[in-house]
């Protein structure tokens, strides 16, 4: 039976014990390779192989780390490792574009199966994690705060599983999901892509889903952001929808956010569909999110602001109380087919909707 050795050591000593020729891992067998404070996190990803661990002890860490490697899992040991910018400028495109973690694959193909885990990511002028172009990328157990702009976030991505992170404090959303950022184009399947069990809060938007099908976000608790879950279409084809946001708990997000070039201020919106079709909204409480923005309000169906329209999304078996200017409020006209049933609710605009 072929045994599989481990690589017990500090990143430079596993880099220094490979130079020296000692005997591998047998073939097929995955490495750890363990990073302590002083030594670069960086360098360990780069000597690790598809499938290998790399394992970051408790400490700071100041750099930003690019991960293109398929199968790799990078752990950390809790809140207690934690990952800030570099003090001295690097040469790490990761680095550069103001994110912490990138997770990255290309546009012919794919990275699959990377993990990031258990670890504390914070103070980045982008994003704590940010993905691009990966299929089956796990983060879980993350904590991604006080980022200048998300704390976990991909594009042109499938199959995601985002599980049990607290994100809190970002300067937008905590959960950002795209299909592209830059460009325009049409709505990207992401063939079931879960945002699961997470804890959102201080953010601007706790998650915002935009021009993506084919996914869910569920059991996530959502309280203290200016708006909780976003979910945004606009004028491409194929149409965001396809969206499931079940068993949530989206409570008092009442922080006030100015106005921005695509956005009018932010206070006391619990969900936003906006241009989208086709999205079940059902089993959540949605309480206490009050406010005087356009967008303000348990549930809100909104026409797009480029004139967008949101069709055939249904809005079922919610507990809402509490929301202001009301529990469901649907700005879209009664020929778009968007229903309202089975809702635990007082107050709609207009009447008759609870």
């Amino acid at each position: 039976m072929k045994k599989c050795h481990t690589v017990f050591a500090a990143c430079t000593a596993v880099l220094t014990v490979v130079g020296l020729g000692a005997a591998a891992p047998a073939a097929g067998c995955p490495t750890l390779h363990v990073v302590r404070p002083g030594h670069s996190i960086q360098k360990a990803v780069d000597a690790a192989k598809p499938g290998d661990t790399v394992l970051v002890m408790a400490g700071t860490y100041h750099e930003s780390v690019k991960v293109t490697t398929r199968g790799l899992i990078l752990r950390g040991q809790g809140r207690s490792t934690v990952i800030e910018p570099g003090k001295k400028k690097s040469a790490n495109a990761c680095a550069e574009n103001g994110n912490g973690i990138c997770v990255v694959g290309t546009k012919s193909r794919r990275l699959d199966g990377v993990t990031v885990e258990n670890l504390r990511v914070t103070g980045f002028a982008r994003a704590g994690v940010f993905a691009v172009g990966t299929d089956r990328l796990t983060v879980r157990y993350v904590t991604a705060e006080k980022n200048k702009l998300w704390g976990i976030a991909e594009e042109r991505s499938e199959r995601s599983l985002i599980r049990a992170n607290t994100v809190r404090d970002n300067g937008d959303a905590g959960v950002f999901l795209a299909n592209t950022i830059l460009t325009e184009a049409g709505a990207k399947d992401t063939r079931g892509t879960a945002v699961d069990g997470n804890v959102l809060t201080g953010n601007r938007i706790g998650v915002t889903v935009r021009r993506l099908r084919n996914l869910s976000v569920t059991h996530n608790d959502v309280t203290g952001n200016c708006a909780g879950v976003f979910v945004v279409g606009d004028e491409n084809k194929p149409k965001a929808g396809k969206v499931t946001l079940a068993s949530n708990r989206i409570v008092k997000n009442n922080k006030y956010c100015k106005k921005t070039a695509r956005l009018p201020f932010l206070q006391g919106s619990g969900v936003v569909l906006t241009g989208t079709e086709d999205t079940l909204v059902t089993g959540n409480e949605i309480t206490g999110n009050a406010g005087r923005s356009p967008l303000s309000g348990g549930v809100v169906v909104y026409k797009s602001f480029v004139g967008t329209t949101s069709e055939r999304n249904r809005v079922t078996g919610n507990r809402l109380s509490g929301n202001a200017p009301a529990d469901v409020v649907n700005q879209e006209s009664a020929k778009r087919q968007n229903t309202f049933t089975r809702n635990n609710c007082v107050r709609s605009k207009p009447a008759g909707l609870c």
